[in-house]
């Protein structure tokens, strides 16, 4: 396989994983727009500080940044911010019933490692900020 192929394909695959991850966030996100007042409830009942505030914080970060990851339009900000929020999520919501046979948990690990990968790799060159700024690779 030349470099170019390989190239379209390293492009391709992080396409796939930015639709993945941004739809997931963005309906996520949506969710909890939607239902701001149970995730306050939630997040109170979990201990979180100002779990007001902090219910629109995560609520907004999921909506907003999912959609910036979906088009990679500046993308490592949002999937550093989404990577913090699923280590949040582990710490207060699966560390007392870690099972990793729990799909809840799996799940978890998996958009973390996952937003940390696209943080690192960036948005390639089917993105918003290659398209406009001619920098595939952020």
């Amino acid at each position: 396989m030349n470099d170019s192929n390989l190239s379209k394909n390293y492009d391709v695959g992080l396409l796939l994983l930015r639709i993945g991850v941004g739809l997931v966030f963005v309906v996520a996100g949506w969710g909890k727009l939607n239902g701001i007042e149970g995730v306050q409830g939630f997040f109170g009942d979990l201990g979180i500080p100002m779990a007001g505030i902090m219910a629109w914080v995560v609520a907004l970060v999921e909506f907003i940044g999912g959609l910036m990851v979906l088009v990679g339009a500046k993308a490592r900000i949002p999937n550093l911010l989404l990577a913090f929020i699923m280590v949040v999520a582990i710490f207060t919501t699966k560390l007392g019933d870690f099972d990793i046979s729990s799909a809840g948990v799996r799940v978890d690990i998996l958009m973390l490692l996952i937003t940390l990968s696209l943080a690192f790799m960036g948005s390639g060159n089917y993105s918003v900020d290659a398209k406009f700024l001619n920098k595939g690779s952020d």
